[in-house]
């Protein structure tokens, strides 16, 4: 039922950083190895809902609701933008050492969450991308969905974690530099802010 071609799709599809990734990435170099883990698992679980609303049909309503759209829209736009303005807070490894100390896995994992399911594009992606690989004689598409969607999630959270993963080894070069450290913080932060724009920007085409 999983062809060959959906894996290899998928994971170019995955493999391209986007906000998830750039958010693994920075949990993995600022907070270590269980934070990267803790963020993976949090945005493949954001997939959730964009495969739920794709197969009960939510996602033609983002897509044909202007209003609808805006409106998750904008909502992940004001998400991204308040990411971008928590990391330069932090101005140094010090405050890089207290912010580990003080934020939970559990609340890494839910701005993971926060940030795939305030992406209407992703619902509109799934709508697009897993009907083509269900046969048109197949009997039961819901399940077929499910089970592809399911393989989309196991490859996401296994390639950001590898992503995660490889910021670890980093870390400690970042951490105890704090010209360094200050200097990577802006970059994702000015990251942050300029995917919120893009969605900012972004239409339903």
């Amino acid at each position: 039922m999983i062809s060959i071609e959906f894996l290899i799709t998928s994971f170019i599809v995955v493999l391209i950083p986007g906000t998830g990734v750039l958010y693994t990435v920075a949990a993995g170099l600022f907070k270590g190895k269980r934070a990267s883990i803790s963020a993976a698992l949090g945005c493949t679980l954001g997939i959730i809902p964009s495969i739920l609303a794709c197969i009960m049909g939510l996602s033609v309503i983002i897509h044909t609701s202007a209003l609808s759209f805006q409106l998750v829209k904008y909502a992940g736009v004001a998400y991204l933008l308040y990411l971008a303005w928590s990391m330069l807070k932090s101005s140094n490894s010090l405050t890089l050492e207290e912010n580990q100390k003080k934020q939970s896995l559990t609340s890494i994992a839910f701005k993971g969450f926060m940030i795939n399911i305030l992406n209407p594009k992703l619902t509109i992606f799934f709508l697009a991308f897993l009907p083509q690989f269900i046969p048109s004689q197949i009997q039961n598409p819901v399940d077929s969905m499910l089970i592809l969607g399911l393989a989309f999630m196991v490859m996401t959270f296994l390639v950001f974690i590898v992503y995660g993963l490889l910021a670890t080894v980093i870390r400690n070069y970042v951490i105890h530099s704090e010209k360094i450290s200050v200097i990577i913080q802006r970059a994702f932060a000015g990251s942050f802010a300029a995917l919120g724009l893009k969605l900012a920007f972004t239409s339903r085409e």
